[in-house]
């Protein structure tokens, strides 16, 4: 059956007044323009960026658009877990909740490199920067009203595998593309645990999945061929953006747990109801991986 997106685009977000936003890797790309939507709707938004410059940069661009917004830059480097606890204490000083907190950053397919922990780059940025991040800013989340929890996969989810037994990749020869799309499962894999787990506990915070579909950003910068590609093919990183804005605001968006473009391959398109792999949907390989995120990353996530 053919999938119907919703005709939604960014700019239809609703009004964010009084709300305080997180975005991780919004110096750019699609997190520049989730930033710049919720700010430019009324919320309080945190660009949380690796590289304080260009996001200075950014939100000085930001601000020649909505000259009103509130934007603030804080430093965040997930693929160092001493970076990601500094970030979360200097947040839980200076604001008393959070709203909405957008796992968006990460990095794909690089050459083959680690973290300041030791951990491969990919797993170590996109899946155990986020997870750590999510679990130090949950009194925060907890203490907001209608608080949403959205992280970002990928189309890549469809063919990844997490290898239990050698997650970093230690043991075998590099696969780059093998490591992104691990990493991309288990981001998927993470949201969907995260919601059962807060249900269960009786939370009131919403945990969703999201991805951008094929969209034209500095992400692809390692492969030529994708440089290549991206003006001919890609989508414009502001529609790139609007799956994840729905589902960080829209009422419907609690119906699905997985949010983006429903076009051909889900590459391209109006935002809807994205495909959950089976292996996404795997519970019990999801406890397994939270499981084994904590063991790695010394990390008690306590809901």
């Amino acid at each position: 059956m053919k999938k119907i997106g919703i005709k939604w685009k960014a700019e239809h977000t609703q009004n964010q007044d009084g709300k305080i936003a997180v975005v991780t890797g919004s110096n750019s790309g699609i997190g520049y323009h989730m930033a710049l939507t919720l700010a430019d709707k009324g919320a309080q938004v945190i660009l949380a960026c690796r590289n304080e410059e260009k996001a200075e940069v950014a939100k000085a661009k930001m601000l020649k658009t909505s000259p009103d917004a509130n934007i603030t830059v804080q430093c965040l480097d997930l693929a160092d877990l001493a970076s990601v606890k500094n970030f979360a204490n200097q947040m839980k000083q200076s604001h008393k909740h959070l709203d909405i907190l957008i796992n968006n950053a990460g990095v794909m397919i690089p050459p083959k490199s680690v973290t300041k922990d030791g951990f491969e780059l990919q797993i170590g940025t996109n899946h155990f920067g986020h997870f750590a991040l999510t679990s130090h800013l949950l009194p925060l989340l907890s203490a907001a009203q209608a608080p949403r929890i959205v992280t970002l996969s990928s189309i890549a989810h469809w063919s990844g595998r997490i290898d239990f037994e050698d997650i970093n990749g230690e043991k075998k020869k590099y696969d780059k593309w093998g490591m992104y799309s691990q990493s991309k499962l288990a981001n998927l894999q993470f949201a969907l645990e995260l919601n059962r787990r807060l249900k269960a506990s009786g939370s009131h915070i919403e945990s969703l999945g999201s991805h951008p579909g094929y969209s034209a950003t500095d992400l692809q910068r390692h492969s030529l061929a994708w440089r290549v590609l991206n003006p001919l093919f890609g989508m414009a990183p502001v529609k790139g953006a609007a799956p994840t804005l729905y589902a960080a605001t829209e009422a419907d968006a609690l119906k699905h747990r997985y949010w983006g473009p429903v076009g051909l391959v889900e590459a391209r398109g109006w935002t809807g109801k994205a495909k959950i792999t089976a292996r996404a949907a795997d519970e019990e390989a999801a406890r397994r991986l939270w499981e084994l995120t904590e063991k790695i990353t010394g990390i008690n996530f306590e809901i």
